[in-house]
């Protein structure tokens, strides 16, 4: 017995040691964490000076190497992404701006309305600042990656040919036939015997838009060479926001090798067509790739390879992925809102009754006439927001919101923040068209295609390819989602994990859904 004791009264003379040791350890950790932030954060800040970095926005700039991108990326992965900019407002207040430290560099985040106008509008403060790893995924000669002077004489010269009114009428054929032999498709393959699954809404919608602006752009491709781009694009996508891990494993170092195929494909039709040209052997249409080796700018400079195959990546990834998305959670919003469905389809069966009999499918007076269905867009863009943020870099000291954003430091321009902050939008995160009704927003408030001169010079486009699609769908077709409730993954874009698996089932007869229309030729 009094071993046995004495064995109880050692053991309990252990427990203070254990229980201090893990203290000491837990306050050691926290010592060596806050060491760590400050002396990054003095290693990035002491070259400003005493005054300058008095001037700084409240933030911190975390670890070295990682800084803020363990919570940027934590946040959107866990399904919160709010939260992220959430923690600076939590803990700095509703400044506007804040400095972090973001794809390795000192960052200057921007969260609202006024703070994101002075920014976008300012060409003289402010140029393009997108992470490394991006410019060298979409290219040094994109438009992301132009100085001020290049990036508006390319734009002067691609903006006919792809938002011109001529371009929109030529291109609205084309577009409207591949939606409604989609659609049908689709409808055929939901209701086959034995299949029972469905579609993956998401990835058929992906391919139908890429196939749009491969028309657009290349004048079409087999079917075998527009999957293939297709998928290289898809790999492009998941490395863009990814940290520039070149590793194998790695979706940076994927991305890296889907540019190459890109590159590769895109460099071989370009070598046919000036071969052609060379050769006075001239193809059946005029796309995109036709005009870009055709523009010349007053001096009578031509685009070089490289700067075309970087512009085509470019308009082919922003139409395979922003258009392929959208269109999704328009459809399944509209499904989800049975007042809002029935409100856009009644407009859409008005539309109908005004097209004379002679007519040969929509045109874009009947497209300027989707009043209620462009506020049905507007607000899927601004609640799915899938350019979350946008960047730009200080060419000198700027004071924005009354805080310094020093020369060379990168700006983040958080358009997420502005679309779901309740004191620009009252109850974000209900979807809400009629909101848009009557409502001209503020500059600065409303950022799905940018603001400025860097505005996205293809919204016209994009959102002539959505409406068409609607259009179609509220008239003839339902979409019934076979996990309603599945998880959103939003990096690098929103969207169900599930990628919008659904049936599509017609809900009238072919005639009464827009498929009157008679075969023409783009």
């Amino acid at each position: 017995m009094l071993g046995m004791e004495e064995a109880a009264s050692a053991s309990a003379s252990a427990l203070p040691s254990w229980a201090a040791l893990v203290l000491l350890s837990a306050a050691a950790l926290v010592l060596v964490d806050a060491a760590a932030r400050r002396a990054h954060g003095w290693y990035r800040e002491a070259p400003l000076g005493a005054a300058r970095r008095a001037r700084l926005p409240p933030g911190e700039m975390g670890w070295p190497v990682v800084g803020g991108m363990w919570a940027f990326l934590r946040a959107f992965k866990s399904g919160k992404p709010d939260a992220f900019i959430a923690s600076f407002v939590r803990r700095f207040g509703r400044t506007g701006v804040y400095r972090g430290f973001m794809f390795s560099s000192p960052t200057i985040l921007v969260t609202t309305p006024e703070a994101c106008k002075q920014v976008l509008m300012d060409d003289d403060a402010f140029v393009t600042g997108w992470p490394k790893a991006t410019v060298a995924l979409i290219g040094p000669k994109s438009f992301i990656a132009m100085p001020y002077d290049e990036h508006r004489r390319l734009r002067k010269l691609t903006a006919a040919p792809i938002n011109g009114f001529d371009a929109l009428t030529a291109y609205l054929p084309f577009i409207d036939r591949t939606v409604t032999s989609s659609l049908r498709a689709w409808a055929d393959e939901s209701s086959s015997a034995g299949t029972g699954r469905g579609v993956e809404f998401l990835t058929e919608l992906r391919r139908m838009t890429f196939k749009i602006i491969v028309q657009i752009f290349l004048g079409g491709a087999d079917e075998p060479t527009t999957r293939a781009l297709e998928r290289s694009y898809t790999d492009l996508n998941y490395g863009m926001r990814a940290m520039a891990i070149n590793l194998p494993g790695f979706a940076y170092r994927r991305a890296l090798r889907a540019r190459r195929r890109l590159v590769a494909v895109l460099q071989g039709v370009l070598d046919e067509r000036r071969a052609a040209r060379s050769k006075g052997v001239s193809g059946s249409g005029v796309d995109m790739m036709d005009r870009l080796i055709e523009a010349e700018d007053e001096r009578g400079r031509r685009l070089d390879d490289d700067e075309i195959i970087d512009v085509l990546i470019m308009y082919l990834n922003a139409g395979h992925e922003s258009s392929g998305h959208i269109t999704m959670w328009a459809t399944v919003f509209l499904q989800e809102n049975p007042d809002i469905f029935a409100k856009a389809k009644a407009e859409q069966e008005a539309i109908m009754r005004s097209i004379p009999a002679s007519q040969q499918g929509l045109t874009l007076r009947d497209f300027r006439k989707m009043e209620y269905l462009s506020q049905v867009i507007d607000e899927t863009l601004r609640l799915v927001n899938i350019s979350f943020v946008s960047f730009r870099q200080a060419t000198k000291d700027v004071f924005v919101n009354g805080y310094l954003i020093p020369k060379g430091w990168k700006v983040q321009l958080w358009y997420r923040s502005v679309h779901m902050d309740p004191q620009v939008y009252p109850d974000p995160t209900k979807f809400n068209p009629s909101r848009w009704e009557g409502h001209s927003p503020r500059a600065g408030a409303f950022l799905a295609f940018g603001l400025g001169a860097r505005l996205c010079p293809g919204n016209d486009l994009a959102k002539l390819e959505i409406s068409v699609f609607l259009h179609h769908f509220l008239l003839g077709y339902k979409l019934t989602r076979t996990n309603p409730k599945c998880r959103v993954r939003y990096l690098p874009h929103p969207r169900p994990v599930d990628n919008c698996l659904a049936k599509i089932t017609r809900v009238v007869s072919e005639g009464l859904c827009g498929e009157w229309m008679k075969p023409t030729n783009l």
